[in-house]
């Protein structure tokens, strides 16, 4: 099954490090977390990769005339700076070749199971199939009694509430539901969910999106310490 990733975006909150790089290209350890993302996909059986470029194109084209691939088929286009997510993926609608396939974004990793939700999602028989991993909250939260007293203290704790985890197996009828300007999330969907046509495979495991320094700093030391739980390849090559 074909592996669409979205990696054209410019990564504003992250410009110690995109104004020189796009995004997928900050590293973990000594890799880009584009190329972590993509051996994950590979150690599953998943290693034909269509990459949607955009900002700093140039830059992973040049990467990846350099590195070995290690038996990875790899296409990259070239989807436009300013394009958004729904408008890169008609853009490489003709290069998805099966019924159905897979997307993810450049800079989310995980340890979920994606022949699992791959299964998931030909049971359920809906357009689009996502992660969906609890919410975790930003901040230490403090539990109250009916007195106001303060009965403990929870450091960053997962609520109970669940978010897009921004992997995705989609059938190719999602291109029914794209239509020029269109925005991934609002309105194609939005679309979707009204009619019933996306179903979530909940993952209760680890997942993280690398939107901020600290982040960054979080991956590289779980990278470092040997306890990166994505890395269900053999490891640090």
């Amino acid at each position: 099954m074909e592996v669409v990733i979205l990696c054209g975006g410019k990564g504003t909150r992250l410009s110690e490090y995109t104004q020189a790089i796009p995004k997928p290209m900050i590293e973990i350890g000594s890799k880009p977390i584009l190329l972590h993302l993509m051996q994950y996909y590979a150690s599953l059986g998943h290693k034909d990769f269509i990459l949607c470029l955009g900002y700093k194109a140039d830059r992973i084209e040049e990467y990846f005339r350099k590195v070995n691939l290690k038996g990875l088929n790899v296409q990259t286009v070239d989807t436009g700076e300013n394009s958004n997510k729904a408008e890169r993926l008609l853009k490489v609608k003709d290069k998805i070749k099966g019924s159905s396939f897979l997307v993810s974004y450049g800079d989310d990793v995980s340890d979920v199971d994606i022949n699992e939700v791959i299964k998931f999602h030909n049971k359920n028989k809906k357009v689009v199939t996502l992660i969906a991993v609890p919410l975790v909250s930003q901040f230490g939260i403090i539990e109250l009694n009916k007195k106001n007293e303060v009965t403990s203290f929870k450091e960053k704790p997962k609520l109970a509430h669940f978010m897009n985890g921004g992997f995705y197996v989609m059938d190719k009828k999602i291109f029914n539901y794209i239509k020029k300007g269109f925005d991934l999330e609002k309105e194609t969907f939005e679309g979707l969910a009204r009619q019933r046509q996306i179903a979530a495979f909940k993952h209760e495991g680890f997942w993280k999106s690398m939107n901020t320094l600290k982040d960054v700093i979080e991956l590289n030391e779980l990278y470092g310490n040997g306890s990166a739980p994505w890395l269900k390849w053999t490891g640090k090559e």
